[in-house]
């Protein structure tokens, strides 16, 4: 595997309104220039994000991607020193007329950290062994350590 890429998936009821709004805004775009706002409303839904690496290129780049369509500059892959795994939340808010409510997910992300500090988030997943499996992925691409930060006790694997 020489090429790696991740793109966060679009929930699936916001990528059937962003396709219907897309659908209802090149239909009246050419009866009503005020569609484009549809357009706009259509791309924020459809719009995502992710990270892209290619091994064999030595290089990476954060992504948006619009039905599969993909954005992003490529970057030069620094040294890696070593993959991080491990838990976070993702927060997410529901809003009403009268109400608001803040859900929490439990997440699992991958990290790539270089120059003692430095990130590049690769992977974010909700199961642990899929989170793992793809830190094993990149760990053996990259000829890395994999530092398991999904306990209280971080180990090395």
């Amino acid at each position: 595997m020489k090429h790696f890429t991740y793109i966060r998936k679009i929930p699936i009821m916001k990528f059937i309104f962003g396709l219907v709004l897309l659908i209802f805004s090149i239909i009246l775009v050419f009866s009503d220039i005020k569609s484009l706002v549809l357009s706009g409303l259509a791309i924020y839904f459809l719009l995502t994000d992710g990270t892209e690496f290619d091994f064999a290129n030595n290089r990476y780049r954060s992504l948006k991607s619009i039905l599969g369509i993909r954005f992003g500059t490529w970057k030069a892959l620094p040294n890696i020193d070593y993959v991080s795994v491990f838990r976070t939340s993702e927060t997410t808010t529901l809003r009403s007329r009268s109400a608001q409510t803040n859900v929490k997910n439990e997440i699992i992300k991958l990290n790539l950290f270089y120059n003692t500090n430095r990130k590049i988030e690769a992977y974010v997943s909700y199961d642990l062994e899929d989170a793992f499996k793809k830190a094993h992925e990149l760990a053996s691409l990259l000829n890395v350590d994999i530092l398991d930060a999904t306990e209280p006790e971080s180990k090395w694997l």
